[in-house]
C-alpha cells in the first residue's frame, strides 16, 4: 500500500495491489469522514436500537470490534481515526439522520471509483451488525433497524 498526501486540496491517495488487480481509491478527507460515519454510525444505531435489550455496550462493543478487523483500503480508512465520529443527534431520529445517507453515500463513491471496495465496504458494515448481535436474541426494534441500514446500503 502507498499513501501520499496532498495538503492544498486535502485529498489522500490510497492504492491497495489485490491479487487479480490494481485499485487506487482517491479520497478526500470528507469521503473519509463519510465512511467513517456511515459504519461506525451504523453500529451505534443498531446499539440505539438494542438498548431495550438490555446490553447496549455488548452490541457497541462487537460491533467496534469488528470494524477494527477490516482489511483493504477500508480498513486503512476506519482505523485511522476510529474514535473521531461525531453524530450530532439527541434521538435516534437524528442519528438515523446522518447514518442513513452517509451509508448511501460511501456506497456511491465507492461504486465510482472501486466495485470491489463497495463490496468490501457493505461486507463489513453487514457483518458488523451481525457481530454486534450475535450475544443476543435481535429485537423486532433492532431487526428493523438493521432493515433500514440495509435499505441504505443498497439505495446507492
Amino acid at each position: 500500500m502507498t499513501s501520499s498526501n496532498t495538503a492544498s486540496n486535502n485529498t489522500t491517495s490510497i492504492s491497495m495491489e489485490h491479487t487479480t488487480m490494481n485499485s487506487t481509491l482517491t479520497l478526500t478527507a470528507q469521503d473519509k469522514a463519510t465512511l467513517r460515519t456511515a459504519a461506525y454510525g451504523a453500529v451505534s444505531l443498531l446499539t440505539a436500537a438494542g438498548a431495550a435489550g438490555g446490553k447496549p455496550h455488548r452490541i457497541a462493543t462487537d460491533g467496534s470490534i469488528a470494524l477494527a478487523s477490516v482489511t483493504g483500503a477500508v480498513g486503512h480508512v476506519l482505523a485511522e481515526k476510529p474514535g473521531a465520529v461525531k453524530l450530532d443527534g439527541k434521538n435516534v431520529a437524528a442519528i438515523a439522520d446522518q447514518v442513513l445517507p452517509a451509508l448511501t453515500e460511501a456506497m456511491s463513491l465507492l461504486k465510482r471509483q472501486d466495485p470491489a471496495e463497495a463490496d468490501n465496504f457493505r461486507s463489513t458494515v453487514a457483518v458488523a451488525l451481525q457481530a454486534a448481535t450475535h450475544r443476543c436474541e435481535p429485537t423486532p426494534t433492532m431487526a428493523d433497524m438493521t432493515r433500514k441500514i440495509t435499505s441504505a446500503l443498497d439505495a446507492a
